[in-house]
């Protein structure tokens, strides 16, 4: 053996070792990605629900190489941060309703035009023909849009019945976007911004008196212990969306997106599911704590509908020509 020759095969193999060692702790970083992903609603929300069950399919279609936690009823960040939150890469996840992003963009708020689509067969109508040009919206914030589930048509909610909506006039009613802000306006009430999870402190220390939300936000914040009044006037089926961050999607192997697009393809379809099933079930439930829940008058859907109209006016001359166009494949369709 020549001088030096087995100095040489030493350092060798242990640039050898030492890379294998290195592939491996990269391996394990990578099997140990970890994601979290704020909420605005509590565990029993069927939002939530899904959500979670998005989360375990991640996990299993990439053994473990990607997992995500879920902080529900924004116990990580409150709903109105998450958007921003998830733009600046503090969280890579997260979950908020569409429409909150009205006044930056009001395509955003289209699903919240009362009676342009009250109804799953309208509201699934109306995400194709906006999914597009919605997604391409975020792309420009360097967000990726993975999938949106409808909340149970919205309904009002009062301590009195309403006929005609004059009783709504000096109403402190909660408001959760702009679209249910406008109506309150047009109807004489006075708006008042309160998040989900706040709702029954809002009632209880009388901040607000009625309300506008799905069937299923009344069940889960037992509107039974503050209301006693739900008309099922279905305005609009407002949509939450789940955002991704761009780089930090495009960071990952490619085999991993894949598997979130799938997952998130799944969720979709199963969130709408439930939130079909979701409406019956929760207002059975508000039923039987002696909720009295009544369809509105003609009276009433006739002045809805106007109000309606008048919205959805307004709304077109603030969404523009991009607007226009997606009513027009809206209606096409």
């Amino acid at each position: 053996m020549l001088p030096g020759s087995k100095e040489k095969k030493m350092k060798i193999k242990a640039r050898y070792f030492a890379a294998v060692m290195l592939s491996a702790v990269l391996g394990s970083a990578q099997a140990e990605t970890k994601w979290d992903m704020p909420t605005p609603y509590g565990d029993s929300n069927f939002h939530t629900v899904n959500i979670r069950q998005f989360a375990e399919d991640v996990s299993a279609a990439t053994n473990g190489e990607l997992s995500i936690t879920v902080h529900s009823g924004g116990s990580l960040i409150k709903h109105p941060e998450i958007k921003n939150s998830v733009r600046r890469g503090l969280v890579p996840i997260g979950e908020l309703i569409m429409s909150r992003l009205a006044n930056e963009d009001p395509l955003f708020e289209v699903d919240s035009v009362p009676y342009l689509a009250s109804n799953y067969d309208e509201a699934w109508d109306l995400w194709q023909a906006s999914r597009d040009v919605l997604a391409q919206r975020l792309e420009a914030q360097r967000l990726k849009l993975m999938f949106a589930v409808p909340w149970p048509p919205q309904g009002i909610y009062t301590r009195f019945p309403v006929e005609t909506g004059d009783e709504l006039k000096g109403v402190k009613m909660r408001a959760y976007n702009k679209s249910s802000e406008q109506l309150a306006e047009l109807f004489g009430a006075i708006p008042t911004q309160v998040e989900v999870p706040d709702i029954p402190t809002a009632f209880g220390t009388g901040r607000v008196d009625a309300m506008i939300t799905s069937p299923s936000t009344g069940a889960n914040t037992r509107a039974w212990d503050y209301l006693s009044h739900f008309n099922h006037a279905q305005l609009w089926l407002p949509k939450n969306m789940v955002i991704v961050n761009t780089r930090v999607f495009e960071g990952l192997p490619e085999s991993v997106q894949q598997a979130i697009e799938s997952a998130a393809a799944e969720a979709e379809k199963r969130g709408w599911d439930a939130s079909k099933a979701e409406t019956d079930a929760k207002i059975a439930i508000m039923r039987e704590n002696r909720i009295e829940v009544s369809e509105p008058s003609e009276v009433l859907v006739k002045r809805l509908q106007e109000v309606g109209a008048t919205m959805e006016q307004e709304w077109l001359e603030r969404a523009g020509e991009d607007g226009k166009a997606l009513i027009e494949a809206y209606r096409a369709r």
